[in-house]
């Protein structure tokens, strides 16, 4: 995709982003009202506050992401449908959901599978955007590619690096591997750690069709210094 040149293009591939469990209604308010100053492309919250951001952003063109399975990945998958099926009644536009850690640790592929193509359903189906977050930090590179082949063979639309509450957060590395293995089969949303312009415009370069970050202001604010370091760097790069 095209490199963003300007902060107002930056600021439409960001998940503005507010998942802390202590977030308070204010906060959330706050939230919405810097999505809509700053033109973000989403606000990110939890399931719980997603009506709230919805009558927030009435008449907006920012949408509503929220989280399923979150943060572990560890609901059973009726579960998991059943959370989705409601947080998309309260107004949510796309569903970031992470896959079960554990059973594709353990070489159960099946399960995986079949909790990938439950979610696609249950999401798209109701003409939604679907996003399985798959947690790169506790994977090797093999478990990462069975991830991605696993959500292309299910339909889903964005495969997400992180959860922001795991060992680490996204890489470069985790999103040129994603990217490299989807191609255009999905998109890949990289999160978790991402502060700073330079960091996310690296993101970007590497595949990244969304950020996510509860830093979007920082980003923004951050974008003239560091867009000029990289795109010197971009240019010695190439």
């Amino acid at each position: 995709m095209d490199i963003p040149t300007t902060k107002e293009q930056l600021a439409k591939l960001i998940d503005h982003t507010l998942l802390n469990p202590s977030a308070t209604y204010a906060d959330i308010d706050k939230l919405c009202r810097e999505a809509v100053e700053y033109g973000f492309y989403a606000v990110c919250v939890n399931p719980v506050h997603v009506s709230r951001c919805k009558r927030n952003l009435r008449g907006t063109e920012v949408k509503v992401v929220s989280v399923v399975g979150f943060p572990f990945g560890a609901s059973l998958p009726e579960v998991k449908v059943k959370e989705a099926s409601r947080t998309i009644d309260e107004g949510a536009d796309e569903i970031d959901f992470v896959m079960n850690i554990g059973a594709l640790r353990s070489g159960d592929i099946a399960f995986v599978r079949d909790e990938m193509k439950k979610m696609a359903d249950a999401i798209e189906g109701r003409g939604k955007i679907s996003k399985v977050i798959i947690e790169t930090g506790y994977l090797t590179d093999e478990e990462k590619v069975k991830a991605c082949d696993l959500a292309v063979e299910a339909g889903i639309d964005f495969v997400k690096t992180s959860t922001g509450y795991g060992p680490r957060g996204a890489s470069v590395e985790d999103v040129v591997l994603i990217k490299g293995v989807v191609g255009d089969k999905a998109k890949v949303k990289a999160a978790g750690g991402i502060a700073d312009a330079d960091k996310a415009l690296k993101m970007i370069r590497a595949g990244a069709s969304r950020i996510g970050s509860s830093h979007g202001v920082q980003i923004l604010l951050s974008f003239k210094r560091e867009h000029s370091g990289y795109l010197s760097w971009f240019s010695h790069d190439s």
